[in-house]
């Protein structure tokens, strides 16, 4: 049963906040990928932030959307680990500008994958067939992993990943159901609060989905202040080369996770 509240979250999502400020855009470029990445924004996606690597490579860059904690409407809140991301070879769409106030919605996760998909193909764009559009990963941090369970259904999302995140309420488990492609839950241990309710929703994932589920006991804050997102940020990086790249020794490193490590994992219909 999921008790925990929206407004729960977003009020411990909050205090997160105040240990990482925002900072102006084009900051200096981050990340511990081969293609060293930044932030921008742009008129034609004025509610967003995009991250990428600061000299786009020759290839191409699968899509990366992600929703904030707290539904918060701040697109450089985690700065840290979307230009981790981002320096692998990725482009990836905050929800939110630099530094913005107010809440976002599910809707702008597919407003940033339409978006890619433009600029893939409009003839001005300096993105103009530099996006590899068959690749889309949906993410989101607690509040902003629900967001990113209603985009999911859509069906150009190739992989899913929820952030110290779960349903509220079980009048929502039917959104579980829409989901088509690997999932991966990544929680704080036992201590997050969000932690009971990420179990529940792969529990009841369906039947024949491929998905994991891994507990780092670092509470509901996790790693994202460290710098390039901490052990998040490596993990996540090798999720998203695995399931939209085929790298070989990231799916390793994912399925060695729950040996030897300080994660405890468990996954099914994944190999």
């Amino acid at each position: 049963m999921k008790g925990i509240g929206r407004t729960v979250i977003a009020a411990i999502a909050v205090t997160l906040a105040l240990g990482t400020a925002a900072t102006p855009a084009q900051a200096a470029p981050g990340g511990s990928g081969p293609y060293p990445a930044d932030y921008e924004t742009t008129i034609r996606l004025y509610n967003h932030t995009i991250y990428r690597p600061s000299t786009l490579p020759a290839e191409k860059l699968p899509i990366v959307v992600w929703g904030n904690g707290a539904c918060r409407a701040d697109g450089t809140w985690f700065e840290n680990i979307l230009k981790e991301f981002a320096s692998h070879g990725f482009l990836v769409i905050a929800n939110g500008r630099p530094g913005g106030t107010g809440s976002t919605d599910a809707d702008m996760l597919i407003d940033a994958i339409d978006w890619a998909v433009a600029e893939n193909s409009r003839v001005a764009s300096k993105y103009r067939g530099r996006i590899d559009t068959g690749k889309v990963a949906v993410m989101g941090q607690s509040c902003g992993g629900i967001e990113a369970v209603e985009a999911s259904a859509d069906a150009r999302v190739d992989t899913t990943v929820f952030w110290n995140s779960g349903l509220l309420s079980d009048l929502e488990n039917y959104r579980l159901a829409r989901l088509h492609a690997p999932v991966a839950y990544f929680t704080g241990g036992p201590d997050d609060i969000a932690y009971p309710n990420a179990v529940d929703d792969y529990n009841r994932l369906p039947a024949g989905l491929p998905a994991l589920l891994a507990h780092l006991p670092v509470g509901h804050y996790g790693t994202f202040a460290q710098v390039n997102g901490g052990e998040y940020g490596r993990v996540g990086a090798a999720w998203l080369k695995w399931q939209l790249k085929g790298d070989q020794a990231a799916r390793a490193l994912i399925l060695g996770l729950g040996s030897g490590t300080q994660w405890t994992v468990t996954r099914k219909n994944l190999g």
